[in-house]
């Protein structure tokens, strides 16, 4: 899950860099991928491996079906990891996909005043791309870290196993969802395909 969602802000963080470049992309050269592909893994066993080492620490998830961080332990080690994983792991990466989705758009108004033929449909496509990724971000993250902030930090058995399953769900179904919409909604990937 957290693979995911740095992957999603490192993707937009790309998206903006080639989109606002003005020399043309190098599609040969596949080091900033891999630097990025790296980066996404490593920040992500940053925050997962903790739990191996005693910072919080691991068990069934809702209805024991699936294995998640233990987030109905009411200690402050566990609930400091909590917050953390949710700063570090669900906020600031939504924060560097509005930024660069917001600063794409920004450039793209701007382009589109110059020619307004062409850049009028190209800020109307990506603004569709831009606000569905992001109510797609929301929609798959933010229940899970509701409910998640819920059973720590709220009374115990408030959660059900049951009122987990469907948040639990749609958090692990989002890298689903983000391959379709970069398909359908990226006129160059549609093309290619």
């Amino acid at each position: 899950g957290i693979i995911s969602l740095i992957s999603l802000a490192v993707l937009s963080y790309e998206r903006y860099c080639t989109m606002t470049r003005t020399t043309e992309a190098d599609t040969t050269n596949y080091r900033k991928t891999w630097t990025g592909i790296i980066l996404s893994w490593t920040y992500s066993l940053v925050w997962t491996a903790p739990p191996l080492f005693g910072w919080s620490s691991y068990g069934p998830e809702g209805s024991g079906i699936t294995c998640s961080v233990n987030w109905h332990s009411k200690d402050a080690n566990n609930a400091s990891y909590i917050v953390c994983l949710f700063i570090f792991c669900l906020v600031i990466p939504f924060g560097i996909i509005v930024y660069s989705y917001g600063k794409l758009l920004c450039a793209v108004r701007q382009a589109s005043a110059i020619n307004k033929a062409t850049g009028q449909t190209r800020e109307q496509r990506i603004l569709i791309m831009v606000v569905v990724m992001v109510v797609c971000f929301l929609l798959c993250w933010l229940p899970y870290a509701a409910v998640a902030l819920i059973a720590t930090f709220g009374k115990p058995g408030l959660i059900t196993p049951t009122a987990s399953i469907i948040p639990s769900i749609l958090a692990k179904s989002s890298t689903v969802y983000n391959p379709i919409i970069y398909i359908f909604l990226n006129k160059q990937v549609s093309k290619t395909l």
